[in-house]
């Protein structure tokens, strides 16, 4: 199998996706070079120099979906797998790790609930074993959010894993027209005690945006913290339905949301007092107002 990097340590295979997991949790250690079949691939841009660098490559290596990072020789540490590890103090958000190929590599979270119940946003790989693991880890899962069309794999199994309710908004259900709780329309609608989900059109006609407790914004596809630019962003080169649409949403998003994370399901996750996050937000609705149109092009997108 094909490596990128160099030296005989960690390294990264050619399966490459190009989905920018490996590199959100080791940046610096892993980057981005031109090649493959997805626009770009991951390379490892040095080895780690001590156990902080090497706990991030293996963040990385648990995350990557096509399971493209290895260790030296692939002998895998005991307990190197830190999946579903909590993002804020508290542990109100754990981030799931084990990201599947058929979401392109998507993040995908757990939401702990008052009563030793949780919610899934989005899904890891199916796995009976990591299913367990995550309601051992987060509580009861009542619910399974999908944020829109490209990110519902899974879905199901999941949510019959665990006895769960599947969401899912009307514009995006003919990709899981198994749900069993359908969001319609374009007003906010509370789906749990403290939970809203905000239609949120334009990467696709039914995505969704998820805030809780007016914390926790688990946004899909729909915008993200960009490491390039160091501020929320949106993916204009991958649009399904309409670049305007999204800004329109953006705008809107930009008065009623409120929120000091946002959790994308690509590119990094970010934590930001709530009146810096509107602010951002404006400014970003500003910026989205002025993107042409244009087909989609997942090489030109950079987290």
């Amino acid at each position: 199998m094909a490596q990128t990097g160099t030296g005989h340590g960690w390294y990264v295979d050619s399966r490459c996706l190009n989905c920018d997991i490996a590199r959100q949790f080791a940046p610096g250690l892993i980057g981005y070079v031109p090649g493959g079949d997805y626009g770009g691939l991951s390379t490892v841009l040095r080895q780690p120099e001590n156990e902080d660098e090497v706990r991030r490559l293996y963040l990385a290596a648990h995350a990557c979906p096509t399971r493209s990072v290895h260790p030296p020789a692939d002998q895998w540490e005991p307990d190197s797998d830190p999946y579903p590890m909590p993002l804020d103090e508290a542990g109100t958000v754990l981030l799931c790790g084990h990201a599947s190929a058929k979401t392109y590599g998507a993040n995908s979270y757990l939401l702990r609930r008052p009563g030793s119940t949780a919610m899934m946003i989005d899904t890891p790989r199916w796995s009976p074993a990591l299913a367990r693991r995550y309601e051992e880890r987060a509580g009861k899962i009542t619910d399974v959010l999908l944020t829109h069309l490209d990110h519902v794999a899974h879905g199901r199994k999941y949510a019959d894993a665990f006895g769960a309710r599947l969401w899912i908004h009307e514009g995006d259900l003919h990709s899981r027209p198994d749900a069993d709780s359908v969001i319609r329309g374009q007003d906010p609608v509370e789906i749990g005690p403290g939970v809203i989900a905000h239609p949120f059109p334009g990467h696709t006609a039914g995505s969704t945006v998820f805030v809780a407790d007016d914390t926790f914004c688990f946004s899909g596809d729909a915008f993200f913290w960009s490491r390039s630019e160091q501020d929320l962003e949106v993916a204009d080169s991958v649009v399904y339905d309409s670049i305007k649409t999204l800004a329109a949403s953006v705008a809107r998003g930009a008065e009623e949301l409120t929120f000091a994370w946002v959790l994308p399901g690509h590119g990094s996750f970010h934590h930001l007092p709530a009146d810096e996050m509107r602010a951002r937000m404006r400014a970003l609705a500003r910026r989205a107002a002025t993107y042409p149109e244009q087909p989609v092009d997942y090489g030109k997108v950079r987290y």
